[in-house]
């Protein structure tokens, strides 16, 4: 589960954010979710790994899970105040100090082009680009994960190159295949399951990602660094 701001109707604005200040909304009764500030980094990401460690220990607390630059906590039950709690928050969060998560290295190989690369086109028109630079682009960067969620095993991935970046579909693709090596925005990623999605794919890796399984189903984990390989170049 990845905590976002946009999927809670429920969701209401507590503490609004600034430019230095993280921002917390409550989800439902039982349910905050605090944003970091600031830009979608790996500055960010680290302290709210931290704060994930802090919460951790709360007594009171059911459920916490990191997420794209935020972190959802989940109480046991609703609590009586929750101004309290969202000071308590705000405090664990100025407290926490920056940390790294020791994670593997995850080599991808991919089958860049050829007919799972649907949007590739798509992407050279947006950046002015040749296929073959986006390739290149992608493939040379290295990425971070930094969380899980969307779908079982799912890796959020940072380290996108800012030409490379390609807004998401306004009309998903409706059967996108398991394994598509796609593009969503600042964020690259491997589709878990073939379905409805709304990022764009370049290629495609054959490597399994889940084994439900395995005594740790997902390949991937928050803190791990991706490469993806060249394979096979179609263009």
């Amino acid at each position: 589960m990845i905590a976002t701001t946009n999927r809670h109707a429920s969701q209401r604005e507590i503490i609004p954010a600034t430019q230095s200040r993280a921002r917390v909304s409550s989800i439902g009764a039982r349910s905050f979710l605090l944003e970091a500030p600031g830009d979608f980094d790996l500055i960010a990401q680290r302290r709210i790994w931290a704060l994930s460690q802090t919460v951790r220990g709360w007594a009171d607390l059911a459920e916490n899970i990191p997420g794209m630059t935020n972190l959802l906590v989940i109480f046991k039950e609703t609590p009586e105040d929750p101004d309290a709690v969202v000071a308590r928050l705000l405090e664990a969060w100025e407290n926490a100090q920056s940390i790294d998560l020791n994670g593997k290295t995850i080599e991808i190989p991919v089958h860049y082009g050829g007919e799972h690369a649907t949007d590739l086109p798509a992407v050279c028109d947006l950046s002015g680009l040749s296929d073959r630079e986006v390739v290149r682009i992608h493939h040379e960067a290295t990425y971070r994960v930094f969380a899980l969620g969307s779908a079982p095993g799912f890796g959020y991935l940072h380290g996108l190159d800012p030409r490379i970046y390609m807004p998401r579909k306004t009309v998903p693709s409706l059967k996108m295949p398991k394994g598509s090596v796609t593009i969503g925005g600042m964020q690259t990623g491997v589709a878990m399951l073939t379905g409805p999605n709304g990022w764009n794919s370049i290629g495609f890796a054959t490597l399994e990602m889940f084994d439900p399984t395995a005594p740790t189903p997902a390949l991937m984990a928050p803190g791990d660094t991706v490469r993806f390989l060249p394979a096979r170049i179609e263009l």
